[in-house]
């Protein structure tokens, strides 16, 4: 089985930064593309920003200029880096990651639990 943790859930304050990771373990034999998504309370969840595997990124509009997406392939592992946040920006975070699995002839799509992020204005 693939399993994806997210970490580094927090509070700050508007203008603040925050830093969220994404680690992806199990029987993995690659990871294409990573990708950020976000739901604030009463809204549909919503696509952040993207990596593909070989490292090319975007994001949506109302992050970009703040937020930076990477990923360290060795460690499986996306990261985001929020800076200069908004009230806007409080949301869970979930992480998503598409999957080749070993013994697999495609990739699979798996998600995280999510992580909490609260900008306070």
């Amino acid at each position: 089985q693939v399993q994806v943790v997210e970490s580094g859930e927090g509070l700050v304050q508007a203008g603040g930064s925050l830093r969220l990771s994404c680690a992806v373990s199990g029987r993995i034999l690659s990871i294409n593309a990573m990708a950020w998504y976000r739901q604030a309370p009463g809204k549909q969840r919503e696509w952040v920003a993207r990596v593909t595997g070989g490292g090319w990124t975007n994001y949506a509009d109302s992050v970009k200029g703040r937020f930076t997406i990477s990923r360290d392939n060795a460690k499986n592992t996306v990261y985001l880096q929020m800076n200069s946040l908004e009230s806007e920006d409080t949301a869970v975070y979930y992480c998503n990651a598409d999957v080749l699995r070993l013994g697999r002839s495609t990739g699979e799509n798996y998600w995280g639990q999510g992580t909490q992020v609260t900008v306070s204005s």
